[in-house]
C-alpha cells in the first residue's frame, strides 16, 4: 500500500506541476508595470453574501461615485456570475501613502443618508453582505490571524494567516447596525529588475483592506479633505440607524510594503488552500474504491463469464438434454429495440455533449489556461464547447437512433438539440424572473439572453443536425446476434432487481469516489471561494469514468443472468444513479453549511441544484450505457448460437 501511495503522490505531483495556475503567465493577461506615482486604479466588483445568493452592483447601495461612471466590457462568463466591474473614486498612486482622505463631498459637510438609503444599508449588514474591490486586476482580501491548535510553545510565536475574499460592508452589535466607513488599504508591490539608467519599476502583487466602523465626530476633517483617525481603543463605530436619516463620511488610506512575491505567484495568497491533505485523502480514497471496483469485476465476471462461454461452447450432443439457463437464453431479444428510442438517443447525444465538453475544460484548466486571474473565462469556455460539442452528440445519437431501427432523423436530431437545453434554458428563465425581481445584478440581462439563444440556434442546432446526417448515414453499430420475431416472456424477477434498489446501489461507489471533490466545487459556488485544483479534479474526474463504466457492467451483466433483456433505458437510468446521492448531498449541505432562510435564495439552489444533478446524471447515465453496450456485443460475439 505504501508502494502505491509512492507512485500516486509522484502522479499527483505531476499533475500539479503541469496544472500550475501560477508558473506561466495566464494567455491574454500580462502584467502592468508601473512608475512610481502612477494612478492605480481601484474598481469594484459586486456586492455578494452567501445567506442570499444575491450579487448586486456596487452602486445599489449609496457609496461615494466618481463624476463619471464606466463600467468595464464583459465576457459572458462575468455577465453569468453577476459581475458588474466599474470605477470608483479612490484615489490611490504607486507608492504614495495616504494617512486619512476623505472619498466624496466637502469635510465640513457630511454624506447624508435618506431613511431609505440607512433602510438599505442595515438590510444588507444584516443579510452578511461583503464588497468586491480590484486593484490592478487582484481581488481585494481581508486578514484573518487565528491561533491553529499547535503546541503551546508554538501557539506564542506563530499565528495562522487566512483569507477572507472581499470584506464585510458592516457588523451588528445586538440590533445595532454599523457600516465600515474608512477603508484602510494596505498595497505589496514587487519591484522589477531595471537597467540602471531607467526609472524602477513596480508590479501589485497583493492587496488588502483593514475595514474599520469610525464615528463621524471622531473622523476631524480638515478643509483640504484631509482627516485624523482616533486612537483605536478611543473611538465608537458608526451606527446606522435604519428609522431616521444618518450622517457619516467614507474616509480611506493607503499604505504600500514592498515583498518578494513575483508577479507571476501573487494569486498563491488567495488559493493557499489549508485543506490539501484532504485531497490527497480523497484521491488515495477514490483509487482504492476503483481497485475494489476492477477486483471484484475481474473476479466475477471474467470467470464467471470464461466458464459460461466454455459451457455454451461445447458440443452441442453433450448438453442436448441439459436446460439452457442464464444471460445466453435471452440472445434473441437482447437487442430489441426498446421503447421511445428517439428521446434514449437524445438524451445520449447530450451526455456526449457534456462529457466532451466537462473533459476539455478541466484538462484545459489542469494546464492554467482558465487561472482566476481570467474572470468569467470558465463559464465563457464552458459555453462555447458545450454549443460547438454538438457536432459529436448528435453523431452518436444519429447512429444509435438508426441502430435503434428509427427512421424519422430530422425529428430525432432536433430532439437532441433541444431536449436537455430546452429544459436547462426554461430552468434558467424561470429563476432569472425571480432575480429580476429583485433587481440583483446576478439577473442575466435581455441582449444576454437573446446572444445565449443566437448562439443556441445559430451554432449548436446546425452541427447537432450536421453530425445527426453523417450519424445516420454511417453503417449502424453492428449487433452480433439476431433478433426474433417474437419477443420472449420475462420471468418474475427478485425484489433486488428492482430499477430503484438498482439506481442505489449502482450510484454509492461513484458517488463515494468523488464526494470530497463535490464538497470544495460546492464551497466555491455557493460560498465565493476560488476553485483551483484541476490536477485533482482531472484525476476525480477519470476515476468516475472508470467507477461508472464497471458498475454499469455488473449490474447489466445481474439482469441479463435473470433473463431480463429490457436493459436499455434500464442501464441509462441506474448508471447515473450517483445523480440521486449528489442530490441528497445538495440537500445535507443547504441545511448544515448555509445559512439561507429566505424563499428566493432558497428556490435560487433549489432550481441551479436541479440543474447540476439532471446534467450528472445524464453525464454518468451516458458513461455507464456506452460500457454496457460495448459489454453485452462482446460477450454475445464470444458465443456460438445455432
Amino acid at each position: 500500500f505504501s508502494f502505491l501511495q509512492e507512485r500516486l503522490r509522484y502522479t499527483l505531483v505531476l499533475l500539479l506541476l503541469l496544472h500550475g495556475t501560477d508558473s506561466f503567465y495566464v494567455p491574454g493577461v500580462a502584467p502592468i508595470n508601473f512608475h512610481h506615482n502612477d494612478p492605480v486604479e481601484i474598481k469594484a466588483v459586486k456586492l455578494t453574501s452567501s445567506r442570499t445568493q444575491l450579487p448586486y452592483e456596487y452602486y445599489s447601495l449609496p457609496f461615494c461615485q466618481p463624476t463619471k461612471i464606466t463600467y468595464k466590457a464583459e465576457n459572458l462568463g462575468e455577465v453569468l456570475r453577476g459581475d458588474r466591474i466599474v470605477n470608483t473614486p479612490f484615489q490611490v498612486s504607486m507608492n504614495m501613502e495616504k494617512k486619512c482622505e476623505v472619498l466624496c463631498n466637502f469635510p465640513n459637510k457630511p454624506v447624508t443618508l435618506t431613511v431609505e438609503q440607512s433602510k438599505l444599508i442595515a438590510e444588507r449588514i444584516r443579510e452578511d453582505y461583503y464588497v468586491h474591490l480590484i486593484a490592478d486586476n487582484l481581488p481585494v482580501a481581508t486578514r484573518l490571524e487565528f491561533y491553529s491548535n499547535r503546541e503551546e510553545e508554538e501557539k506564542k510565536k506563530e499565528k495562522d494567516v487566512q483569507f477572507e475574499h472581499g470584506y464585510r460592508l458592516g457588523f451588528m452589535d445586538g440590533n445595532k447596525f454599523y457600516l465600515h466607513n474608512h477603508l484602510s488599504f494596505i498595497l505589496y508591490y514587487h519591484r522589477e529588475d531595471v537597467e540602471e539608467n531607467q526609472k524602477p519599476t513596480y508590479r501589485v502583487v497583493r492587496f488588502e483592506v483593514i475595514p474599520q466602523s469610525i464615528k463621524l465626530e471622531d473622523l476631524k476633517a480638515d478643509e483640504k479633505s484631509m482627516c485624523t483617525l482616533p486612537e483605536a481603543t478611543g473611538s465608537a463605530p458608526q451606527e446606522i440607524d435604519p428609522s431616521k436619516e444618518n450622517q457619516l463620511l467614507f474616509t480611506y488610506s493607503v499604505h504600500w510594503e514592498e515583498s518578494d512575491i513575483k508577479w507571476a505567484s501573487r494569486w498563491d495568497t488567495y488559493l493557499t488552500m489549508s485543506d490539501v491533505q484532504i485531497h490527497w485523502f480523497s484521491i488515495i480514497n477514490s483509487v482504492v474504491v476503483v481497485f475494489f471496483l476492477s477486483g471484484i469485476l475481474s473476479m466475477i465476471i471474467i470467470r464467471t463469464l470464461r466458464k459460461d462461454i466454455a459451457n455454451y461452447n461445447k458440443e452441442d450432443d453433450i448438453e442436448d438434454t441439459m436446460e439452457e439457463s442464464g444471460w445466453k437464453l435471452v440472445h434473441g431479444d437482447v437487442f430489441r429495440p426498446p421503447q421511445y428510442p428517439m428521446i434514449l438517443s437524445s438524451l445520449l447525444g447530450s451526455g456526449i455533449q457534456l462529457f466532451c465538453m466537462i473533459l476539455i475544460v478541466i484538462f484545459v484548466a489542469m494546464l492554467g489556461m482558465l487561472s482566476p486571474s481570467s474572470r468569467g473565462a470558465l463559464m465563457t469556455t464552458a459555453c462555447f464547447l458545450f454549443m460547438f460539442m454538438g457536432v459529436f452528440g448528435g453523431f452518436f445519437a444519429g447512429r444509435l437512433y438508426r441502430t435503434l431501427k428509427g427512421h424519422r432523423w430530422k425529428k430525432g436530431a432536433f430532439c437532441t438539440a433541444t431536449l436537455y437545453p430546452g429544459v436547462v434554458f426554461g430552468i434558467c428563465f424561470v429563476l432569472n424572473c425571480f432575480i429580476w425581481g429583485k433587481h440583483s445584478s446576478g439577473a442575466v440581462p435581455f441582449p444576454t439572453m437573446v446572444a445565449l439563444l443566437c448562439m443556441w440556434f445559430g451554432i449548436s442546432l446546425p452541427l447537432v443536425y450536421l453530425g445527426y446526417y453523417f450519424g445516420f448515414r454511417k453503417q449502424p453499430y453492428d449487433n452480433p446476434v439476431r433478433t426474433n420475431q417474437i419477443p420472449r416472456q420475462i420471468p418474475e424477477q427478485r425484489w433486488y432487481m428492482n430499477k430503484f434498489v438498482g439506481i442505489l446501489m449502482a450510484g454509492i461507489l461513484p458517488f463515494g469516489a468523488m464526494f470530497i471533490e463535490l464538497f470544495f466545487i460546492f464551497s466555491a459556488i455557493w460560498e465565493n471561494q476560488f476553485y483551483y485544483l484541476f490536477g485533482f479534479l482531472f484525476l476525480v474526474f477519470i476515476i468516475l469514468v472508470v467507477s461508472c463504466s464497471q458498475i454499469s457492467i455488473v449490474m447489466v451483466y445481474f439482469q441479463l443472468c435473470a433473463e431480463d433483456y429490457r436493459w436499455w433505458w434500464r442501464t441509462f437510468l441506474v448508471s447515473g444513479g450517483s445523480a440521486f446521492y449528489v442530490l441528497i448531498y445538495a440537500i445535507f449541505y443547504f441545511v448544515n453549511k448555509l445559512d439561507i432562510v429566505e424563499f428566493i435564495p432558497s428556490l435560487l439552489y433549489f432550481g441551479y441544484t436541479a440543474l447540476m444533478v439532471l446534467s450528472f446524471w445524464l453525464l454518468t447515465g451516458t458513461i455507464g450505457f456506452y460500457a454496457a453496450y460495448m459489454f453485452v456485443r462482446k460477450i454475445y460475439a464470444a458465443v456460438k448460437i445455432d
